[in-house]
């Protein structure tokens, strides 16, 4: 397929930095450029941890569009971001829209990134790419949905084009990339290689950097086997899931027909590492961002 490159869209920004001083994380900086915007901070669960609600006031992405965002979390600082509704991504006139999203996370330093859903539309070419730079002793928990058609409507992803990039990345030392293509058409989406038919596909990933100078190894193992078989057995939908042991923590995918079975799955990690290695609580309804309970 051939993509034309000449941006005719909008071309958004979002710079967010947080900060951390007595006791509480503070979003110190934010500039932004139509159609981002961040709403107000809100802090349901403790002051130490700002939650923030990312906005696209367009609605949806469409060829041509080039977003940015750039989150910085400085030390200690500890952020939980979503997304104010599900990302739409539509049918493009023949330019591919792109989205860049880096994010640098300082010494004792967290970030939850855990956007909505994004759904793309048939014959819609898009591309995102996300690079996690990590400083010794941060941690970084996120996990991305996706919806390959308008399945309510019947519609399948059989035309346009699809790419993802994800690197998270310790003081010029890879820890993680993945990156994955899906060409829209009838073969790919029922291929055993591709959707196998199945238009929703989740992944979940924690990653926390080591600190050599409080004795740590950089790359050894920090989830046991035992704590990936309670991430199975969290599991009680229909859909196919995997979970496996990285360097430095874990990554869980999801192949479904149903955003809220992996949804309520995924939920039910995050409630894990919260407790298991963040030092955090779970996450009961009122601590929740409040975006997620309208």
């Amino acid at each position: 397929m051939t993509v034309l490159q000449k941006p005719v869209g909008w071309l958004g920004k979002l710079d967010l930095v947080y900060g951390h001083n007595q006791g509480k994380t503070t979003l110190t900086q934010s500039q932004n450029q139509a159609p981002l915007k961040v709403q107000r901070p809100f802090y349901s669960e403790a002051e130490d941890l700002c939650q923030s609600v990312i906005l696209h006031t367009a609605g949806g992405v469409v060829g041509g569009d080039r977003l940015s965002v750039n989150i910085h979390l400085l030390e200690n600082a500890k952020a939980l971001i979503t997304t104010a509704a599900a990302g739409k991504i539509y049918r493009s006139n023949g330019l591919q829209a792109r989205q860049n999203i880096n994010i640098k996370v300082d010494p004792g330093a967290c970030l939850e990134w855990l956007p909505q859903e994004t759904i793309i539309f048939n014959e819609a070419i898009y591309r995102q790419d996300i690079k996690v730079d990590l400083a010794p002793g941060a941690n970084f928990l996120g996990w991305e949905i996706t919806r390959f058609g308008r399945t309510a409507r019947g519609e399948k992803f059989i035309a346009g084009d699809w790419r993802s990039h994800f690197e998270v990345w310790q003081e010029e030392i890879p820890l993680f990339i993945d990156r994955q293509w899906l060409p829209g058409n009838e073969e790919v989406f029922h291929s055993p290689h591709g959707l196998r038919g199945q238009p929703i596909t989740g992944s979940f990933i924690w990653i926390t950097s080591r600190d050599e100078s409080k004795g740590e190894r950089p790359f050894a193992p920090t989830i046991s086997p035992e704590f990936i078989n309670n991430v199975r057995q969290l599991w009680q939908g229909e859909g196919k899931i995997g979970a496996s042991r990285l360097e430095n923590g874990f990554l869980c995918r999801y192949s479904g027909n149903s955003t809220q079975e992996v949804r309520d799955w995924f939920m039910s990690i995050w409630q894990l590492v919260r407790v298991s290695y963040l030092n955090r609580p779970a996450c009961i309804t009122n601590f929740l961002p409040r975006i997620w309970q309208i």
